[in-house]
């Protein structure tokens, strides 16, 4: 759809006012989590199930298991949001990371989170 402005300068102001107005920022974080005594895939899904669950439940946030699905020790958590402030998801997937750290029945080993902002795509 081709749009008129009245110059080259009010259609350049004019995107840079769409640009600032639609600021999404997009945040994930991916947990490298080590299971305690699991023996099989059965243990491994009945600790790791009540994890997303209750991530889900109580941040509102996507949740997935994203890779080491065959392993009986090890997961690997995704965690992700979109928000119009950055702050918020840095809070949010902080105290994800906090969450999970305090679990006695794993124990995290790493955390890798990220941020971008829509406008850098």
């Amino acid at each position: 759809m081709h749009r008129k402005c009245r110059s080259r300068t009010t259609c350049l102001l004019e995107d840079e006012r769409v640009r600032k107005a639609i600021r999404m920022w997009i945040g994930w974080n991916e947990f490298d989590i080590l299971l305690g005594d699991v023996r099989s895939l059965k243990a491994k899904r009945s600790i790791v199930r009540p994890i997303v669950a209750e991530i889900r439940k109580r941040f509102l946030i996507s949740v997935a298991e994203v890779e080491d699905a065959s392993l009986y020790r090890r997961t690997r958590l995704g965690v992700s949001m979109v928000s119009g402030d950055r702050s918020h998801i840095e809070e949010t997937l902080n105290k994800v990371e906090e969450m999970l750290s305090r679990r006695p029945e794993v124990e995290l080993l790493a955390s890798k989170m990220r941020l971008v902002q829509s406008s850098d795509f």
